[in-house]
């Protein structure tokens, strides 16, 4: 069994996923969290999910909603699942209807219906169920109430075809009969496809025109001539039409299945909205609730707990390893590759979770509230100025966490020009790799000030990606924009889906540092151990100190000349957590005190902003190049992008550094 999970934006498509499959997939309450099809393994083992990218129709208008219409295409699954939103079933019923006209067994979950009970909306199910001719069951997607009734659905071997049809009218409904003679396609429903084209769904013309026993420019003639004579006769599009004609039965299926009560017409997401969108106070709030967020994790919660943690790994720890490799006779070589390479260099890394863990928290909740979309609609007037919409701030705030993802969203974006000008930017979002930079330079130099110290930082990347979007779309012909998003209800957020959100990004961070890194660590460290005249040399005199030191002038005039910052700017490429790993090498620090300490005595204040404004900016990591030749499919533009990034880190800290000089820091 292939169960297809389809549904509008932001119904909970995600959330049902992870509650049938048993897995955990990203969740956030707003569009284009999905923006591939994901597959997961029905509970039972009953067969697989494949959860596809939220859809308004099966026409699509952007490059991630392509991928549900190809996959439809392909007709490998043998039923389909799809989720609609209680409280906007006028709405969510038009994609329903399509499903239902490709003639593949359907079962639809009703989720929200909390919601829809709180606006005073009640549904009829059992008669919801009779009009559509499919099953129809109630869900909570978020809390899984209802879920299994799904799963016990799916447990039936004879699962039900609807029959459902709509009379579109003579004409249509003659272009229908002679596009379908005209199609040999022996898998898929011919009426479903000849509807398909004449709504101008270029991934279906694209699929027939791959088989050449079809008269394309004889059905191209005939949907011609019907738009030209609805255009004539009803001064209407063909498209508007079609959509009109299932507007009406829509809604003649509703006035049977709902009845509302009468409630206030100001609800509770109303008079937030009124406060948190205001065209006035929106960014101020929104800025308020980011700094808010990293006073929590440097100020009051995180910090403390990494500056324990960073005693403990440079003290206590690497005393008793020591003692230990001690005991067990370790070669000089073995004890100097554990205390100064993994113990130093992973160690270093790994005393910034406590603050990732409350970053990430906070982060997931105000995900899971609702509040992100707004942030997309307040920052829309700045967007429109920089040449996007509001839409293409949803992958950046994404790339806050991780710049692939935020890439990856991009497929969200409806115009192309918009799409790749996002998918350029969102490499200078500060990601959650770039924090343990800013966690160690900002406690050891801006102590008082960590929170507004880092919200600097993310402040400037996005100001400079707007800068950068102005420019880059100076080269692009214009297009219209159009900007759409959904508004979810503010929801109190799920305790489980807080915790596993949380958990998974924080775990996400220590693998990479106990792999990748750990593995990075150990290069960098036997660069460091071995000279030209031999091992365990003086550092300064190392393989690395060698090669980083022809590289140290060219950032001499950013302020940090030096050959150890060199090198841990190159072990940057690789993973921005790598740069603090390397510099637990490069400084010696379990020799000498905590990181922390060590660094502020290497460092000025300004030296120590401009060094962070630069890993900010300087270049993608290894990771996230091959995401962003994926998106814009060209190693032109790919390495532009790397280039472009170098270029501007250069000279944005060399203005910072020098006119911070000028000025007397």
């Amino acid at each position: 069994m292939e169960v297809a999970l389809l549904g509008n934006p932001n119904t909970g498509k995600t959330s049902l996923f992870n509650e049938l499959t048993g897995s955990y997939e990203y969740v956030g309450n707003w569009t284009g969290v999905t923006v591939d099809k994901k597959v997961g393994t029905l509970k039972k083992q009953m067969g697989q999910l494949i959860d596809l990218p939220g859809v308004y129709a099966l026409n699509p208008i952007s490059k991630d909603e392509g991928i549900a219409s190809q996959y439809l295409l392909e007709n490998r699954f043998t039923s389909a699942l799809n989720i609609v939103d209680a409280s906007q079933l006028s709405r969510n019923l038009h994609l329903t209807v399509q499903l239902l006209e490709f003639g593949k067994p359907l079962v639809i979950g009703l989720n929200m219906v909390d919601v829809a009970k709180s606006r005073g909306i009640a549904i009829d199910v059992n008669q919801l169920s009779e009009e559509l001719n499919v099953p129809v069951l109630p869900i909570v997607a978020r809390t899984g109430k209802g879920c299994h009734d799904i799963l016990n659905y799916f447990s039936l071997k004879n699962q039900h075809v609807s029959h459902f049809t709509i009379d579109y009218g003579e004409k249509i409904e003659k272009a229908i009969e002679n596009i379908s003679d005209l199609l040999h396609e022996e898998q898929l429903n011919h009426r479903w496809l000849a509807l398909q084209l004449l709504q101008g769904n270029r991934v279906v013309l694209d699929h027939i025109k791959i088989n050449k026993g079809i008269d394309i420019e004889r059905i191209q003639r005939i949907i011609q001539e019907l738009d030209k004579h609805i255009e004539e006769v009803e001064k209407c599009s063909l498209v508007r039409t079609i959509y009109s004609k299932r507007k009406h039965i829509i809604d003649d299926i509703l006035s049977k299945v709902i009845t509302r009560e009468k409630k206030s017409d100001l609800t509770f997401t109303d008079s937030i909205d009124s406060i948190v969108t205001n065209k006035f106070l929106g960014i101020p709030i929104f800025l308020g609730i980011m700094y808010f967020i990293f006073h929590m994790t440097f100020n009051w919660i995180g910090t403390p707990v990494s500056d324990w943690l960073d005693g403990f790994f440079s003290g206590p720890l690497s005393g008793w390893i020591g003692q230990g490799l001690q005991v067990v006779h370790a070669t000089p070589f073995i004890r100097a590759l554990v205390l100064n390479g993994l113990v130093a260099g992973v160690g270093g890394v790994i005393v910034f979770v406590p603050q990732m863990i409350v970053l990430f928290f906070f982060i997931s909740l105000i995900e899971d509230s609702g509040y992100m979309a707004r942030v997309a609609l307040v920052m829309d007037r700045i967007m429109q100025a920089a040449g996007l919409n509001g839409k293409s701030f949803i992958p950046l705030v994404i790339g806050f966490g991780c710049n692939i993802p935020g890439i990856m969203a991009a497929r969200s974006i409806e115009q192309p020009k918009e799409r790749l000008i996002t998918v350029l930017i969102t490499p200078l979002m500060s990601c959650s790799a770039r924090l343990a930079v800013y966690s160690l330079f900002a406690g050891a130099f801006f102590a008082k000030y960590q929170a507004l110290v880092v919200l600097s930082l993310y402040v400037l990347g996005i100001l400079l990606a707007l800068v950068m979007a102005k420019i880059f779309s100076l080269f692009f012909k214009h297009e219209h924009s159009v900007f759409v998003v959904e508004l979810p209800p503010y929801r109190i957020p799920n305790a489980k889906t807080l915790f596993r959100s949380t958990w998974d990004k924080s775990k996400g961070f220590v693998k990479k540092a106990t792999t990748f890194i750990l593995g990075g660590t150990v290069v960098i460290w036997l660069l460091s151990y071995a000279g030209p005249h031999g091992l365990n040399v003086d550092i300064d005199h190392s393989f690395l100190a060698l090669v980083c030191g022809y590289i140290a002038p060219l950032v001499a005039p950013l302020g940090f000349g030096t050959w150890q910052a060199a090198t841990a700017l190159v072990s940057g490429f690789l993973a921005k957590e790598a740069v603090v790993s390397t510099m637990s090498i490069v400084y010696h620090a379990p020799h000498s005190g905590t990181l922390t300490g060590v660094i502020s005595q290497a460092f000025t204040p300004l030296q120590a902003y401009t060094f962070m404004v630069f890993s900010l900016l300087y270049i993608p990591c290894l990771s996230t190049v091959p995401a962003i030749y994926k998106e814009v499919g060209t190693r032109k533009l790919t390495w532009f992008t790397v280039t472009y990034c170098v270029v501007l880190a250069y000279i944005v800290s060399l203005v910072i550094y020098q006119g911070g000089r000028l000025m007397g820091f």
